[in-house]
C-alpha cells in the first residue's frame, strides 16, 4: 500500500442570486459528483497547483484563496493507496463563465445542501461542511488567506 500526499483539492465559492453557492464538477469517468482537484506537479507548491487545476478545469480565476486548514483522506481500493489532499477555498466573482476541460461532462452552483446531496463521499460531505461553517457562516480567519 501507499501514501499518496501530492494532491490538492478545493472548494469554488461565489455568489449568485444573494446566495453564497459552491461549484459541484460531474467526473468524466466514473461520473461522480466533486469540486476541483488535481496534483501537484514537480516544482509547484500547493497553493500553485490548485490555482492551476482551478484554471485548467473550469476556467475560473480567484479573486481570494485560502487554505482551508483541512486534509481530506480517502483509501481508493483501485489503487491500494491511501490518498492525502491539502484543501483550499476559493472565492470567485460570480460574472465569470465556467468552461469544463475534458475531465468533466457537467457543472452546478450549488447550496451546501445540494452538494451534500450529489457527493457520494462521507469524506467530501465532511470536507464541505467543514468550509460552510469557516468561510460562509462565518469570517475566515486572516491567517488562513493566501497572498496571490
Amino acid at each position: 500500500m501507499e501514501l499518496k500526499t501530492n494532491l490538492v483539492s478545493g472548494v469554488v465559492l461565489s455568489i449568485h442570486n444573494s446566495q453564497v453557492m459552491m461549484l459541484m464538477l460531474k467526473r468524466n469517468y466514473d461520473e461522480y459528483w466533486c469540486n476541483v482537484a488535481g496534483k501537484i506537479e514537480p516544482g509547484e507548491k500547493a497553493p500553485q497547483a490548485f490555482l492551476r487545476e482551478l484554471s485548467e478545469e473550469t476556467q475560473l480565476y480567484a479573486s481570494e484563496l485560502y487554505n482551508a486548514d483541512y486534509i481530506q483522506q480517502f483509501y481508493y481500493p483501485k489503487t491500494d493507496q491511501i490518498i492525502m489532499a491539502i484543501g483550499f477555498v476559493v472565492f470567485c466573482t460570480s460574472e465569470l463563465e465556467v468552461m469544463l476541460n475534458h475531465e468533466h461532462t457537467e457543472y452546478r452552483w450549488c447550496s451546501l445542501e445540494e452538494a451534500i446531496t450529489l457527493a457520494p463521499f462521507p469524506n467530501q460531505q465532511q470536507f464541505y461542511r467543514h468550509v460552510w461553517k469557516h468561510f460562509v457562516n462565518a469570517v475566515p480567519s486572516p491567517q488562513l488567506k493566501i497572498v496571490l
